[in-house]
């Protein structure tokens, strides 16, 4: 029975954490002889405490979101059969949702509060793969994967599939790989389409959310390439001056928490807690889109000229 199979399949992150940490060391060898930048002590020591924090919320949260994935699960559209394609599907589909929450975590004020963590360094390394959310979880993202339960696929089978993606996605954080063959480009997200995904140039600002697959991206219009004409600069717009976990964990909840009892109606409130990132009542922010509108307006008229 496919139920039984997925109830046994192990999560793969707790077996992947020491090659984590083997890997970072080699980076950091390297990088001070390629790339003597890359690395900075107090801010890989902060994305090392944010994925502590992270993997212990995991495990306190974990058995909620099992249980509601359960839940689900008995309401199940169709029963899936004990086969090889099974597993192709549920990547594909895991996959699909994971691209979704991630560019809605970039879209939504209120799910950026519990991502903006993640692109809070300004370097890009293996330890930048750990430095994750402690409030995910308390955001409800996770009720995006429960329609996989809901076709059919076992909660035991989903919470692999989603440790696949997480372990696929630590070696992406890197500057040491440049580019790979055309053809994995094509498919699989990569450093080179990762980086991307990280910088804070207008010119790549909130593109390439995929987890393992990039054909999400090109399918939705979400995808640029790493121009090596501009470097990325890795980091937020308004980059935090902390090593402080705690205020990297919860400096945009504060933020929005401000904003809700400034604002002057019900409308505006919404709008800062459900609204894009950068919005605000009177104009006076940017959100992402207008920075890239603008960035492309002076492309334009630079090109004109």
């Amino acid at each position: 029975m496919l139920d039984s199979l997925a109830a046994a399949l192990p999560d793969p992150v707790p077996y992947a954490i020491p090659c984590f940490m083997l890997l970072i060391l080699v980076e950091l060898w390297w990088s001070r002889r390629a790339l003597p930048t890359n690395y900075e002590l107090r801010d890989t020591a902060a994305s090392l405490l944010m994925g502590l924090g992270n993997f212990g919320i995991g495990i306190a949260y974990g058995g909620i979101v099992y249980a509601a994935t359960t839940w689900t699960y008995q309401y199940r559209l169709i029963d899936l059969p004990k086969a090889w394609w099974v597993f192709v599907a549920v990547l594909l589909a895991e996959d699909f949702c994971y691209y979704w929450f991630h560019r809605w975590s970039h879209e939504h004020r209120i799910w950026w509060a519990a991502h903006v963590n993640h692109h809070s360094s300004q370097h890009l390394n293996l330890s930048t793969a750990l430095r994750q959310s402690w409030t995910g979880n308390l955001a409800f993202v996770w009720v995006l994967w429960l329609p996989l339960a809901l076709v059919g696929f076992p909660p035991g089978l989903i919470a692999f599939q989603k440790g696949v993606s997480l372990v696929y996605q630590f070696w992406i954080h890197t500057e040491a790989v440049r580019r790979l063959p055309a053809w994995f480009e094509f498919v699989f997200n990569t450093p080179s389409h990762h980086r991307v995904h990280h910088a804070s140039n207008a010119r790549y600002l909130d593109r390439n959310y995929a987890g393992i697959l990039i054909i999400w991206d090109r399918l939705f219009g979400t995808l640029v390439l790493e121009d090596d004409a501009e470097p990325c600069r890795y980091g937020i717009t308004s980059n935090l001056a902390t090593f402080n976990p705690l205020r990297i964990a919860f400096h945009e909840w504060v933020a929005i928490a401000r904003d809700v009892t400034r604002a002057r109606s019900w409308r505006e409130r919404l709008g800062y807690v459900f609204g894009p990132p950068g919005w605000s009542a009177d104009g006076s922010r940017r959100t992402s889109a207008v920075i890239r509108r603008e960035w492309a307006e002076r492309e334009a008229n630079g090109r004109a000229s």
